[in-house]
């Protein structure tokens, strides 16, 4: 199948088969190394990537679904000149220690602040299901409440 779609502001077009995980078409196809694959199941989400801006588990999101779509992954929320304020809040909270699943979290923080940008607890916990084996969710919960301030400061 011939997919057409925007990833990280540019337009790619892709012969791929149809149900191929947009996973390995980001990874193996368009050799952006930062989106992770975690479980194949979609359940621990390493492997989150924005889709419309929805946060979306790319291992089990079958390419034919991007068609048209615009999909942004870790590689593009930095610019040459700064970090973007949740990846800022990660480095300031110290929160990873392998730092494998760490993109997923920063995406799945991305698309929660983008809807929520003063969440609850209760609106962590019901947005940011990622696992992390290395246990750091204190630091994370950290880390978005900081990125939330970090964002009002970029405001005024």
């Amino acid at each position: 199948m011939q997919l057409t779609f925007e990833i990280n502001n540019q337009s790619h077009t892709v012969e791929v088969p149809e149900d191929m995980p947009l996973l390995w078409v980001i990874r193996d196809v368009l050799r952006l190394k930062g989106t992770k694959f975690g479980c194949g199941q979609a359940m621990c989400g390493a492997c989150t990537v924005q889709v419309d801006g929805d946060a979306i588990r790319s291992c089990s999101y079958a390419a034919k679904f991007a068609q048209g779509k615009k999909v942004t992954t870790i590689e593009a929320l930095a610019n040459e000149e700064k970090l973007h304020p949740v990846q800022q809040a990660w480095l300031d909270e110290r929160v990873p220690q392998c730092g494998y699943c760490q993109p997923g979290f920063i995406m799945a923080t991305k698309s929660l602040l983008e809807k929520i940008p003063n969440p609850s607890e209760d609106e962590i916990n019901d947005n940011i299901t990622n696992i992390c084996r290395c246990g750091t969710y204190h630091r994370m919960r950290k880390a978005i409440h900081r990125a939330v301030e970090l964002q009002q400061k970029s405001k005024l």
